[in-house]
């Protein structure tokens, strides 16, 4: 099977599949003619079991010693559930102090947060980790460095095609032949083109946010 016959069997997209290649968790043989990666019953199966298990918040560390024998399922699960349990612990402090704070009437303005703040730092030293959105928060960030590249690069070369296409028909005479004004003016659109591409396929990126989870094993 080819990869996007694989993708709409198992429900999991081309990216992913191939990040799972990349980590070792899949290893679909190459077609010695084209080098075209071809993926049969096992590889669908792995992906199926990949797909199970990162449903159910397993590390990618976890599934590959499983997949080597080193741990069981059962060993596995074992270990997952201890995380498991530690992040239930968690979410039921946040739960506690919210719901502490559910029970005053007081305006945000009114609020001692420096000393809630202390109260979570000594639980957080005890060992609870609360959920930290701030990192959502920066993660927007991400797509301004990409944007403005994308606006300024494709501003500079539109800027170029016309001052080109500009230059050609203000003295036709000096003009270089047809096909090689054809050319000049098309590297600047392919340039843009290749930009928004590239744009296109990194807030792909950052939305699926697979390779960023997987940093953390």
């Amino acid at each position: 099977m080819k990869i996007n016959e694989v993708e709409a069997q198992v429900g999991i997209t081309k990216k992913n599949i191939r990040f799972y290649e990349e980590q070792g968790l899949i290893a679909p043989r190459r077609n010695s003619e084209n080098g075209y990666r071809e993926y049969g019953p096992r590889e669908v199966d792995q992906l199926r079991q990949v797909k199970l298990l990162r449903k159910l918040g397993v590390p990618l560390e976890e599934i590959r010693k499983m997949q080597s024998g080193t741990h069981t399922v059962g060993d596995g699960m074992r270990r997952h559930l201890v995380t498991l349990e530690r992040d239930k612990k968690n979410l039921e402090q946040s739960i506690q102090l919210c719901r502490t704070l559910s029970d005053r009437d007081e305006r945000l303005d009114d609020l001692d947060a420096a000393a809630l703040l202390e109260q979570m730092d000594r639980l957080e030293r005890e060992g609870t980790t609360f959920l930290n959105k701030q990192v959502e928060d920066t993660k927007r960030l991400r797509y301004v460095a990409p944007a403005v590249v994308t606006v300024l690069t494709v501003a500079l070369m539109t800027g170029l095609m016309a001052l080109m296409i500009w230059g050609f028909t203000i003295d036709a005479e000096e003009a270089p032949p047809l096909p090689l004004v054809v050319v000049l003016v098309a590297i600047p659109g392919v340039i843009i083109l290749g930009v928004l591409l590239a744009l296109i396929q990194r807030v792909q990126e950052i939305e699926k946010g697979e390779v960023d989870d997987a940093k953390k094993y």
